[in-house]
C-alpha cells in the first residue's frame, strides 16, 4: 500500500474515531507520545501505601509500568516492560495488570506474586467523585514542542489486599483511600535523553521551583464526601516568578468550586527535601478564604523515582528493554539523603488535610517538589533534580 494505515483492532468497530487512523496508531509521530495511568492507595493512618503506574509509548513500541509498596521507611518496587506489538490494547506487562471494570467508576490494579520482590496486591478503585479534567500542559522549548498533555484525576476509596513478605493486609473502603490519574499526549522525560539535540529539562535546574499536586478525599462529620484537588506551581524567573494555580473543591454531583489562589506555608526536611507538613492559604473564586492544614502521614511515601520518574540509574520511561523485562529492588531506608538524591525527591506522600470551612478532614496523595534554592525554607542551592 502506498499510503498504509495501522492494523484494525477491536476498538475500530465502535464510533469513537477522532483521527484518520485506526486505533493501533496515534495522531503524532513524536517518540515522546505517551498514554499513562498512575494510581495510589493508602491506609488512612499512613502505615501502608501502594503505588502503580502504566505507560503506553506507541511510537516506541513499548509498554511499561511499576508496582510499589511503601511501609515505614522501606520500599519494594517491581518494574516491567514489554514490546507493544502485536498486542497494543492488553494492559498487562508480566506480573502487572490494569483493568477498567466500569468506565470512570471502578478500576482494578494488581501485581501478581513474582520472583523479583516479595510483594503482591490486588486493589479495586471505586470513585466517590466523578473524574475532573486538569488544565492542558503545553510548553515549548524555543521552537520545539516539549509538552502537550491532557489529564484527568479522580478520588475515591478502595478494597482488596496487599501482601508483603507473606503478610497479607486487607483493604476496606472505610479504612483506605485511593486516587488515580490518566493522561495522554507528548510528555517530557520519555526514553534515554538524545545526545544530538539541545537538552530539554523536566524540572528547571538551578532555579527555584516548587510544586504540589494533591488530590484528597474529604469526609464531613455526617459521613458525606467531597474532594479537593490542589495544584500549585511556582517557577522563579530572575528577580520575579511565575505562579500557576489550578485547584478546586470537587463535589459528588460533578460540580466544583474553583480555588483561584494558593499561598503555601510548607516545611521540608533539609536533608532529603521530604514534605513535613504546613498550611495552605486558599482563596475561592467568590473572594472568600479557605485555609487548609496538611499533616504528613507515614515516614517516606512511594518514591516515584523507583518507578522511573525522571530516570533511575540510567534507565527511563519508555526505554526499549526487549520483548519482556522485569526487575526491581528493595530499598531498606528511603529517608537517607543518598537515596533521596538517587530517587529525585518526588514522592506519593500520604497526607491528612483539615478543612475548617468545609467542616471535614481528608486523606490523599501529595506530590511535592522543592527544587533549587529556597533559603526561607532552609533549603540550599542544590537543584535536587
Amino acid at each position: 500500500m502506498t499510503n498504509p494505515i495501522g492494523p484494525i483492532l477491536a476498538e475500530d468497530e465502535g464510533f469513537t474515531h477522532q483521527i484518520t487512523e485506526t486505533f493501533a496508531n496515534v495522531g503524532s509521530s513524536d517518540p515522546s507520545w505517551t498514554e499513562k495511568v498512575c494510581a495510589m492507595a493508602m491506609a488512612r493512618d499512613g502505615s501502608l501505601q501502594i503505588g502503580f503506574g502504566l505507560g503506553k509509548y506507541t511510537n516506541r513500541n513499548v509498554m511499561d509500568g511499576y508496582g510499589a509498596v511503601s511501609r515505614g521507611i522501606e520500599q519494594f518496587t517491581v518494574r516491567a516492560s514489554r514490546v507493544l506489538a502485536p498486542d497494543p490494547t492488553t494492559t498487562r506487562i508480566g506480573p502487572l495488570h490494569y483493568e477498567v471494570i466500569e468506565p470512570l467508576r471502578r478500576v482494578r490494579f494488581w501485581l501478581e506474586a513474582n520472583d523479583t520482590q516479595p510483594i503482591a496486591f490486588d486493589w479495586l478503585f471505586e470513585a466517590v467523585v466523578p473524574p475532573f479534567e486538569e488544565e492542558r500542559s503545553h510548553r515549548r522549548r524555543d521552537y520545539r514542542l516539549a509538552t502537550d498533555l491532557v489529564r484527568y484525576h479522580q478520588t475515591g476509596v478502595c478494597s482488596g489486599w496487599i501482601e508483603v513478605d507473606g503478610d497479607r493486609t486487607e483493604m476496606t473502603p472505610d479504612g483506605w483511600v485511593s486516587t488515580r490519574d490518566h493522561s495522554w499526549g507528548v510528555r517530557y522525560d520519555v526514553g534515554t535523553p538524545p545526545t544530538d539535540t539541545q537538552s530539554s529539562e523536566g524540572i528547571p535546574d538551578g532555579a527555584g521551583f516548587q510544586m504540589i499536586w494533591c488530590p484528597v478525599l474529604m469526609q464531613r462529620v455526617d459521613g458525606s464526601y467531597y474532594a479537593l484537588h490542589l495544584h500549585y506551581v511556582w517557577h522563579a524567573l530572575g528577580d520575579h516568578g511565575q505562579k500557576m494555580v489550578t485547584a478546586r473543591v470537587e463535589h459528588v454531583d460533578g460540580s466544583s468550586d474553583q480555588i483561584v489562589d494558593i499561598v503555601p506555608h510548607l516545611r521540608f526536611d533539609p536533608d532529603n527535601r521530604r514534605l513535613l507538613g504546613g498550611e495552605l492559604d486558599c482563596r475561592m473564586a467568590d473572594g472568600s478564604e479557605r485555609p487548609l492544614t496538611i499533616e504528613v502521614l507515614g515516614d517516606t511515601g512511594v518514591q516515584l523515582g523507583a518507578g522511573l520518574y525522571f530516570g533511575l540509574d540510567g534507565h527511563h520511561h519508555g526505554e526499549w528493554r526487549g520483548d519482556l523485562h522485569v526487575d526491581g529492588e528493595h530499598i531498606a531506608d528511603c529517608s537517607t539523603p543518598e537515596q533521596a538524591r538517587r530517587l529525585h525527591q518526588i514522592r506519593d506522600t500520604t497526607v491528612r488535610v483539615l478543612d475548617p470551612v468545609g467542616g471535614a478532614e481528608g486523606w490523599g496523595n501529595c506530590q511535592p517538589i522543592a527544587a533549587g534554592p529556597w533559603p526561607d525554607l532552609g533549603l540550599g542551592n542544590e537543584s535536587w533534580m
